[in-house]
């Protein structure tokens, strides 16, 4: 399709620069969850469904300095496209109310199917060894200590504690061992564990090492103590 190459151009010059773990290796494998998602739900539309794909993170607060201005170029871009305003409005939707932090707000509205194909997507780039190394570079990033044995997980209440950051390690129970279970589609609920399971056989090697062997020093050890 000639507009969602010109989508997919206008993401990639709008990510060239991140350094989040939100750039365009980021978006294009999005993309390529949503295609693979997308064959098991024929129902979806698949413009609006790869559109929203490429387009996830150009509007995010944690990629864009502006996010009113990245909103306003974006919908004059598709505009420009001479997509229809019903596909607009869609997209916009989609990529509005797919994140995990729009969650905690209680403000984020019903997705269509092609919303919960790419939150699926998106959020199976958060799980694996993917889910491991982005976490590790965005906590680098934003100087987030690697692990703090007094630290305790929490449970975020609202965007603004969630963006407060946490350790790197913490990170894995505030929010990445929760998403599994909020899957929406049978494959990405299926890779979803898939990839949780390698993360918790991750998780228990890094106390292992952490402790230098300490057999008493688990994480679920570490879990019942309140740190």
């Amino acid at each position: 399709m000639e507009k969602l190459q010109e989508i997919a151009d206008y993401s990639f010059k709008q990510l060239a620069m991140d350094q989040t773990g939100h750039g365009i290796d980021h978006t294009v494998r999005v993309v390529k969850l949503a295609e693979k998602i997308l064959a098991t739900e024929p129902q979806a539309d698949p413009l609006i469904t790869l559109a929203s794909a490429y387009l996830h993170d150009t509007i995010d607060d944690k990629v864009v300095a502006d996010e009113t201005k990245a909103k306003a170029e974006l919908h004059q871009f598709l505009q420009r496209l001479e997509l229809s305003d019903a596909t607009i409005e869609s997209i916009f939707l989609i990529i509005e109310n797919l994140s995990f932090s729009k969650g905690l707000s209680g403000e984020e509205m019903a997705l269509p199917i092609e919303g919960k194909i790419v939150q699926d997507a998106d959020r199976l780039e958060a799980l694996g060894a993917i889910g491991i190394l982005r976490t590790a570079y965005f906590g680098g990033g934003h100087g987030h200590p690697i692990f703090d044995e007094s630290r305790q997980p929490i449970t975020y209440q609202n965007k603004k504690d969630y963006r407060k950051g946490s350790t790197v390690i913490n990170h894995f129970y505030e929010k990445l061992f929760l998403l599994p279970d909020r899957m929406n589609t049978p494959y990405g609920i299926k890779e979803a564990k898939r990839r949780e399971a390698f993360m918790r056989e991750f998780i228990d090697e890094f106390f292992n090492e952490w402790s230098v062997g300490d057999p008493d020093f688990t994480p679920e050890s570490w879990l019942a103590t309140g740190g």
